[in-house]
C-alpha cells in the first residue's frame, strides 16, 4: 500500500491538439512547487500522480500543491494491488476514519475502470463496493446525488481508493500564457491583480518604484515579502527595484502641481515598458481599479495609457475595495500589504489632483521637462532580484 496524491486538472481537456503543452507545463510547475520534497510525478490517462513521497513530507506536499495554478483539485490516495479483496479492505479502512467522525453519513460509491480487463466493469464496482460497505457499517446510508463522501476507486495499473477531493486553485498552468510585467507598489491591489493574471497563465515579472529616503528599507523589505507569498502561486519571480527619487522630485519641482500624479504614473509606465521588454515580457499588469482614486478615473486610465505602446491588463478594474481585499485575504498577502510603510505613491500627493486629464495638456506639461537622462539613470541602477517562496520571510 502507498500514499500517493491524485491531481485533476479541467479547463487543459479542452485544449484539443494543444493539450499535450499545457499538461507537460502543469507537470513541470508540480515538480517546481515540489522541489526539496523527494517524490515522483507522471501523468496516465487524464489524471497526474504524485507518488513516492516522503512520509513525513505528505502533508507539506498537499499543501504546497494547492497553490500550482492549473490544479483543479487532489486527493490524497492509497495505491494498492487490483486484488479485489485488497481493494474492498483498503476501502474499509478509509470508511472507517469517516465513520469514527460522523456515525450517519451519507455515501457513494464513485469507480472508474481504465483497465478494460478489469473483471468488473464501473457501475458493477459501484453496486458491489456499496453493499459491502452498507453491510460492514450499518450506521451509514447511500445518498447518490449529495453524499457526504464519495468513496473512490479507479482501476488503473494499480487501485487507487479516495475519499476525499480537496479544492485548489485551479486556472491555467503558469507560462503556458507568456510573461507580463506587475507593477508593484506595496499595497494590497498590485499583488491580487499578479495573482489573477498569473491564474490564467502568464509567468510574472515584477517591478517596483522607490523614493529613498522618502520611503524606507522597511517599505522595501515589504515588497520582496509580497513578491515572494505572490510567488507561492507565480513561482520564482524576477523582481526589479528602481529608484525614482530623482525622477519624483523633478516632477514636482517642474509639472504643474495637480497633474504630478499622472505624469509620475505615465514615467513608472514607460520605465516598466522599458524593462519588460528587457525580460521578454509583453504586457503590463496593474492594480487599478476604476474611479478608487484620482489617477484612475477613466480620463487618467487613457492618459496613462499613452505612455506605453504594450497592452496594459488591469484585471481589478470593476472590482470594489471590500472584493479586492477579501482576495487579499483568500491568498494570504492582505496582512502583508497593510503594514504601515509608505511607497512612492502616497508621498508628495498633491491636494486637488487633476481627474479628468487631457492627454495633449499632459504630454505637453512633460515635454516641457527632459526626463530622457534621469530614465536612463534609474535604469541603470535598478536592482533585480530572483524571488522564491522559498526564500526567507523579510517581514
Amino acid at each position: 500500500m502507498e500514499r500517493v496524491i491524485l491531481v485533476r486538472y479541467t479547463e487543459i481537456h479542452l485544449k484539443g491538439l494543444n493539450r499535450p503543452f499545457f499538461e507537460a507545463k502543469l507537470i513541470e510547475n508540480i515538480k517546481g512547487a515540489l522541489r526539496g520534497i523527494h517524490c515522483k510525478v507522471h501523468r496516465e490517462q487524464g489524471r497526474i500522480y504524485v507518488t513516492e513521497i516522503s512520509e513525513d513530507r505528505f502533508d507539506e506536499a498537499m499543501e504546497r500543491l494547492k497553490k500550482v495554478f492549473g490544479i483543479h483539485s487532489i486527493s490524497p490516495a492509497l495505491g494498492v494491488d487490483k486484488d479485489w479483496n485488497c481493494v474492498v479492505e483498503t476501502a474499509f479502512s478509509l470508511m472507517e476514519k469517516q465513520v469514527a467522525a460522523k456515525p450517519d453519513l451519507s455515501f457513494k460509491v464513485f469507480a472508474r475502470r481504465s483497465d478494460k480487463n478489469y473483471f468488473m466493469n464501473s457501475d458493477e464496482i459501484n453496486r458491489e463496493l456499496g453493499h459491502l460497505v452498507l453491510e460492514k457499517f450499518p450506521t451509514v446510508h447511500v445518498d447518490i446525488h449529495k453524499p457526504e463522501v464519495a468513496l473512490s476507486v479507479e482501476i488503473r495499473e494499480k487501485a487507487y481508493i479516495y475519499a476525499e477531493e480537496i479544492p485548489c486553485a485551479n486556472g491555467m498552468p503558469v507560462g503556458s500564457a507568456g510573461r507580463a510585467m506587475l507593477l508593484v507598489s506595496g499595497g494590497i491591489d498590485s499583488p491580487v491583480a499578479g495573482y489573477m493574471m498569473a491564474k490564467r497563465g502568464l509567468n510574472l515579472s515584477a517591478v517596483h518604484f522607490y523614493s529613498y529616503p522618502y520611503t524606507s528599507e522597511r517599505a522595501r523589505d515589504k515588497v520582496v515579502e509580497l513578491t515572494r507569498l505572490l510567488s507561492a502561486y507565480a513561482g520564482p519571480i524576477r523582481l526589479h527595484l528602481v529608484p525614482f527619487t530623482d525622477i519624483q522630485m523633478t516632477i514636482y519641482d517642474n509639472c504643474p502641481d495637480k497633474e504630478t500624479t499622472v505624469i509620475m504614473r505615465r514615467l513608472m509606465m514607460e520605465i516598466a515598458e522599458k524593462i519588460a521588454v528587457n525580460d521578454g515580457a509583453r504586457a503590463l499588469i496593474t492594480g487599478e481599479a476604476l474611479g478608487q482614486v484620482a489617477s484612475q478615473t477613466l480620463e487618467s486610465l487613457c492618459v496613462t495609457d499613452d505612455a506605453v505602446s504594450m497592452p496594459v491588463f488591469r484585471p481589478l478594474i470593476g472590482f470594489d475595495k471590500d472584493e479586492i481585499m477579501d482576495y487579499s485575504r483568500r491568498i494570504g498577502t492582505y496582512d502583508t500589504s497593510i503594514l504601515p510603510y509608505e511607497d512612492c505613491c502616497t508621498v508628495f500627493v498633491p491636494k486637488h489632483p487633476v481627474t479628468r486629464p487631457e492627454v495633449a495638456d499632459i504630454r505637453a506639461s512633460e515635454e516641457a521637462v527632459d526626463f530622457t537622462e534621469l530614465v536612463e539613470k534609474a535604469m541603470e541602477e535598478t536592482e533585480t532580484l530572483i524571488v522564491k517562496a522559498s526564500d526567507p520571510k523579510l517581514i
